[in-house]
């Protein structure tokens, strides 16, 4: 018997993996509609779901047979699929009614009223499964295991086009950087070039009156000018762009109105479940201005949940976000504040170390203790600041830093 929320062994592990990858989970709805289709057409079923799942939520990031985009990870069937052994082919319940896990979920006790449930995980790597495939249905179905192989062949694709996406996001962010570079030699070759051009045609207008003193002191600056072209083109042949972009892992951009909108469709829903007020604001200034994704979604995902997730009903949780653009970086700044029930220093202290251990909700939500360990982990990846204001009853604020080097 499977215990009550399970958690893969290498849960950190499988959430930094999952952060690798940068994600955008609205990304997939149409590249993954025929895999869902065909999934739910060899199993027989109504319903088929490809679902990634992080440390608070269970992303259905393409559907068949049902609109579903989210839902908590610990209302979730698929969080066992994920935690299954590697020897163990999928997993499998016949009759959601009748099991003492799930027999009271909304989706069993109310529409669409699911009995039969069968998944297969979305292994990336050895013992890392980002999420599963799943098929369910309104009744008691029966899977062979030669449908059940062609389920595992299909979750495979779904892996292997993650994999493509991730590596045209990559390939995109290197062209994109090329055309930075060329960009830059242009402009810094373009004036000492000029000035040896101007030298020269200064030379050729004054013809026979140029004076032997003059023409020796143009000859110089000219000499001076390519000496510094020559320097140029040696410098750029010595850097090694590619090694410079492994400081910058996100392939995509975001700016702050486009992340306050993604922010806000992402998250509203689980806010609106709880009735709580979430607002995400930024700064006009600056804010059309583009900035690598550098995993801001799974950073302020994870305080939005968190924040949703110790906050009562009818509280507010509200984003705010700027940027300071300085001569050679960026400066982001991002607030997570809500009006939950507080932390003690003692906690902060955990937090802050990445050791936060799992506590429940004030709805009584299921914590999986990974949610602000991940958070801190990313935060020092990115050689960014978390600073945590809080007291017990009186709420909290996140606030977080991250330079961005031009």
């Amino acid at each position: 018997m499977l215990s009550e929320n399970p958690l893969p062994k290498n849960e950190l592990e499988r959430l930094l993996k999952l952060s690798e990858l940068d994600l955008d989970y609205r990304d997939f709805k149409e590249s993954f509609k025929d895999l869902t289709k065909l999934a739910a057409k060899v199993a027989g079923t109504e319903i088929s779901l490809i679902n990634l799942i992080d440390s608070y939520t269970q992303w259905s990031v393409s559907s068949f047979g049902i609109d579903l985009e989210q839902m908590p990870r610990e209302d979730s069937v698929c969080q066992y699929t994920i935690a299954v052994p590697d020897d163990v082919q999928g997993f499998e319940i016949k009759n959601l009614a009748s099991d003492e896990r799930f027999k009271d979920k909304f989706y069993v006790k109310s529409d669409p009223n699911l009995t039969y449930y069968f998944g297969v995980p979305l292994k990336i790597s050895d013992h890392i499964n980002l999420g599963a495939l799943c098929v369910l249905d309104k009744e008691y179905q029966e899977i062979t295991p030669e449908k059940k192989e062609m389920l595992e062949l299909i979750a495979g694709e779904v892996v292997n086009r993650i994999r493509i996406h991730f590596a045209i996001s990559q390939l995109q962010s290197k062209i994109s950087e090329s055309n930075q570079v060329k960009n830059k030699v242009a402009h810094d070759i373009r004036g000492p070039i000029g000035g040896i051009i101007g030298l020269a045609e200064i030379i050729q207008m004054q013809g026979d009156s140029n004076k032997l003193g003059e023409v020796l002191d143009f000859i110089k600056l000219i000499q001076r000018s390519g000496k510094s072209v020559l320097e140029l083109a040696d410098e750029i042949l010595s850097q090694d762009y590619g090694k410079e972009k492994k400081k910058l892992p996100s392939a995509q951009e975001l700016t702050l109105e486009t992340l306050k909108a993604k922010l806000s469709d992402m998250y509203a829903p689980q806010a609106i479940s709880k009735s709580i007020k979430l607002e995400v604001t930024y700064k006009d200034e600056n804010a059309d201005i583009p900035f690598p994704k550098n995993k801001l979604m799974q950073i302020l995902g994870n305080l939005i949940s968190n924040a949703l997730k110790f906050t009562p009903l009818g509280g507010k949780v509200n984003v705010t976000m700027e940027m300071e653009v300085l001569d050679l970086e960026k400066i982001l700044r991002f607030e997570v504040a809500d009006t939950g029930t507080g932390i003690s220093k003692e906690k902060i202290t955990e937090i802050l170390e990445g050791r936060a251990e799992s506590t429940q909700g004030t709805g009584n939500e299921t914590g999986f203790g990974f949610g602000l360990n991940l958070v801190t982990h990313l935060i020092q990846s990115l050689k960014g600041k978390l600073h945590i204001e809080s007291k017990p009853g009186e709420g909290s604020k996140f606030k977080i830093t991250i330079p961005i080097k031009e």
